[in-house]
């Protein structure tokens, strides 16, 4: 809720008069000064230090070629590859993604998203903007912003210098740019910068971050200074709210070309090659680890545009070219998160417009089999997948399914908005959340604000627990548990990761002696126990933690009675 002042009068016990404010539900409201909504963005209490990179499949995979294997179903339906299994017990996934089976307890998949519509632009629209809103390839403007914009609105930048949103090499959504990632109505202010190119290259670098030829930052600030004295006296005599707010934007975009921050985060050719390999020599590879570096550096959302994924014919030829790049990708951008720290608070999202037909075509595309190629698959809705893993979103999970063809969910429907739902939640948006369109009229940024509840731990553990927790985990002994304390109250997962080395230590719960079912087992296990038996969770962790601390009071007070006796 933001608080608009009006005036004196009686006060609340917070001291803010009765009469000081309006309590507002609408984020979006131009004519009542966007400094105010800004400050009230900075000061929120619900804010997170969470980043998202989003991987864009433009062009729209098969789930049934990727991560919802359907081996039993006619050939024709169960196409050409075989699953393996993974790190999970029950999460197979596609024998051309070997790298990411042995990190499936990083990441969740929800096997039945669906938006029901074929047409690029109308499934670009509604997985970007969680909208319908009669966008089509007939008529593919645009109509509400993307997430990308709304999250930028809403919280900015990380840390001061960067962009707080970002597409990598650039921008686009079915040939669009920005397209469906763009501000819309929020304003260009809130499109993603692009800073082109290609990572890959040996002399990558963004044009956009070089000054002038001639102009160096000391003349630049100079310049500066002139146009903040016409502004002043512009203000002087229009004291718009929408002249105020423009202080905020061109402060920003003045940190983030003349500071070093973003200069840094760009600089690709600074990382190891060695993980610059893990990543893959390629422009999806380097554009990824481009990715990892902004949310690094403070940037809040950054999407990662991989295209090319339209095969209505050569599937085989294009999945076998493209499903390796995307392996090394995903597994080493999970490995090096989780390495730096920054896994639980970056959520890694992969997914395109749609999904393809479950049966495979005979490669005619309307003319005679195979005369544009070997088969491939079309344009499909109706069951789709999304991976998300990362910034407190549980691992190792398959949400919902699909039927026996693969052809429509059969457990657990979800749709783009319970998507974008618990991206919201992750990076402490209210999904709630509600804009003014160009007319004036609120609108909810989300028609169904429900987030998918099995990627999120919501767990209410006592501080007890959570100091307790932390301070048997091997990592913390040596830091102090009373800072780390507000950092697992913000990471419910980080917390849940704690107990769970916890029980393993204790031996609370005795373990499957078949290592592929291990982790997933002792997951259910503790977060069953977490649910029902909190009581006992404590109880073990109280008397491992009395043990600890008063093996060595016991031995001073013998030491203490024995001295009395002698004295």
């Amino acid at each position: 809720m933001f608080r608009l002042e009006f005036g004196r009068g009686s006060r609340y016990c917070d001291g803010i008069s009765r009469r000081s404010f309006l309590a507002l539900g609408v984020a979006g409201m131009a004519h009542v000064g966007l400094p105010h909504l800004l400050r009230a963005r900075e000061n929120s209490s619900a804010k997170k230090n969470t980043s998202v990179i989003l991987l864009w499949l433009d062009g729209g995979p098969s789930h049934m070629d990727l991560y919802d294997m359907k081996p039993d179903a006619p050939a024709e339906y169960r196409g050409l590859w075989k699953p393996i299994r993974t790190r999970v017990s029950g999460f197979d996934i596609t024998e051309m993604f070997p790298k990411q089976a042995k990190i499936t307890d990083k990441f969740s998949m929800v096997r039945s998203l669906h938006h029901d519509t074929g047409d690029h632009f109308a499934g670009g629209h509604r997985m970007l903007t969680a909208k319908d809103m009669g966008v089509s390839g007939a008529n593919n403007t645009g109509k509400f912003p993307g997430i990308g914009a709304i999250v930028h609105r809403e919280l900015g930048a990380r840390r001061r210098g960067m962009p707080g949103y970002v597409a990598v090499p650039h921008a686009s959504s079915i040939g669009l740019n920005p397209g469906y990632f763009g501000g819309h109505f929020l304003g260009a202010q809130h499109n993603p910068f692009q800073p082109g190119g290609d990572p890959n290259a040996a002399n990558y670098h963004v044009n956009n971050l070089n000054l002038a030829k001639g102009l160096s930052i000391p003349r630049l600030e100079d310049r500066r200074s002139l146009v903040q004295h016409f502004d002043t006296a512009r203000r002087q005599l229009n004291n718009l709210a929408e002249t105020q707010a423009m202080d905020r934007f061109e402060q920003e975009a003045f940190d983030f070309v003349s500071g070093p921050a973003a200069r840094r985060a760009f600089d690709i050719n600074k990382e190891n090659p060695k993980l610059r390999d893990r990543y893959g020599r390629h422009n999806w590879g380097q554009s990824t680890l481009l990715a990892r570096r902004l949310v690094e550096a403070g940037s809040t959302f950054v999407t990662v545009h991989f295209g090319g994924w339209d095969h209505h014919w050569d599937l085989q030829k294009g999945m076998e070219t493209y499903l390796p790049i995307v392996d090394s990708a995903v597994a080493a951008l999970f490995e090096d998160l989780d390495d730096r720290g920054l896994l639980e608070t970056t959520l890694v999202v992969l997914c395109g417009e749609f999904s393809r037909t479950p049966k495979m075509n005979d490669g005619g595309n309307g003319g005679a089999p195979r005369s544009m190629g070997t088969p491939g698959r079309d344009h499909w809705g109706n069951s789709m997948f999304c991976l998300m893993g990362g910034g407190g979103v549980k691992g190792g999970q398959v949400v919902g399914s699909t039927d026996r063809l693969g052809t429509r969910p059969h457990t657990r429907p979800l749709v783009p908005a319970n998507i974008h739902a618990t991206i919201y939640h992750v990076l402490g948006i209210d999904p709630k959340l509600q804009l003014l369109d160009p007319s004036g009229r609120p609108v909810s940024v989300l028609d169904d604000p429900t987030p998918i509840e099995e990627l999120l731990l919501r767990f209410a553990p006592n501080e007890t627990a959570l100091r307790c927790a932390f301070r048997l985990n091997d990592r913390g002994l040596k830091i102090r548990h009373r800072r780390r304390l507000g950092e697992l109250l913000a990471s419910r997962s980080r917390w849940f990761l704690a107990v769970r080395r916890l029980v393993r230590r204790l031996g609370i719960l005795r373990e499957p002696e078949n290592d592929l079912e291990s982790e997933i087992f002792l997951d259910r296990s503790v977060e069953r126990l977490l649910v029902t038996q909190p009581q006992r969770i404590d109880g073990w962790i109280g008397r491992e933690l009395r043990r600890r601390s008063l093996g060595g009071q016991d031995r001073r007070m013998r030491h203490g009675r024995h001295m009395e006796r002698l004295s």
